[in-house]
């Protein structure tokens, strides 16, 4: 992990100094959308928010637009791997977040990866399905369902949404106590912290319930009256990731803050939702 280099740097010629600005870095390794309104470039997007930078590595490209996933092409996970060493080895990560990772393979070589980084927290977004496919592309093949459980005891956070969550523990949510229980398993399965996202259940305020250790939050707002957008997801899991980079996970408090931010900076987000073309809405930072 990279040091601080010193933060002003005294110019010569006709200004007096520079001042050089320190961020700590999240490791983004997830997927491209052209659209840009989830995967990578949303993860950027949202990470800049929080004050912290992103550095991106590339594990699926997608044929996508906000009408739609029409196909999603895995990344070579030796490819995956290379990009990501690079930068761990020079730039000053704090945070490691995953989204699509397309494949098996790639989702064995991420946790490989952060073995050799232990010092690292690591954020989750078990991405598998988009929400919107009209060929039934996904983003995750089906064999990787298994690997993905095992990499539940890696994580710092994980980020399901209902179905997410349901494929992860075979087991069907309805309500809120069921986000309770998904919760709670998901931190028996090894992460130390477990978010799952109500925003799939159709009644009621809109629920997600943060597990860590033996507590649970029911984290409870108002259900905005926006059509539906795009990236959500993402967006939500690289804030967290964000906030983490600058935070740190030493305490679990540092991690209840984190995810308090990051949801109140979505919120806000979303009210402010674009309408950038055919499809759903996008996410401003």
């Amino acid at each position: 992990m990279k040091s601080n280099p010193p933060s002003i740097v005294r110019g010569t010629a006709r200004s007096s100094e520079v001042r050089i600005q320190q961020r700590a870095c999240a490791l983004i390794i997830a997927g491209l959308d052209p659209s840009a309104g989830a995967g990578i470039a949303a993860d950027l997007r949202m990470v800049r928010a929080t004050g912290s930078w992103g550095c991106a590595v590339l594990a699926v490209i997608t044929v996508q637009s906000t009408a739609g996933l029409v196909s999603a092409t895995a990344v070579d996970p030796g490819l995956v791997l290379a990009q990501a060493r690079e930068v761990l080895a020079h730039q000053r990560i704090r945070v490691i977040k995953t989204g699509a990772l397309g494949s098996s393979a790639n989702v064995r070589a991420v946790c490989t990866l952060v073995g050799e980084h232990p010092e690292i927290p690591v954020v989750i977004d078990p991405v598998m399905i988009a929400t919107r496919s009209p060929s039934g592309a996904r983003l995750l093949d089906p064999e990787a369902l298994d690997a993905m459980r095992q990499s539940l005891a890696l994580a710092t956070v994980v980020t399901p949404n209902l179905d997410e969550a349901e494929a992860l523990l075979e087991m069907r949510i309805t309500g809120v106590e069921g986000l309770v229980a998904a919760a709670r398993g998901l931190v028996r399965a090894g992460a130390r912290a477990a978010l799952v996202k109500g925003g799939h259940l159709t009644q009621g305020p809109a629920v997600d319930v943060l597990a860590i250790g033996r507590r649970v939050i029911k984290m409870i707002g108002p259900r905005l009256a926006i059509p539906p957008f795009h990236g959500g997801g993402c967006s939500l899991a690289s804030l967290i990731a964000g906030h983490i980079a600058s935070l740190g996970a030493k305490s679990d408090e540092d991690i209840v803050e984190a995810v308090r931010r990051a949801r109140r900076q979505l919120r806000r987000s979303m009210r402010r939702a674009t309408d950038i073309g055919d499809g759903l809405l996008v996410l401003p930072a």
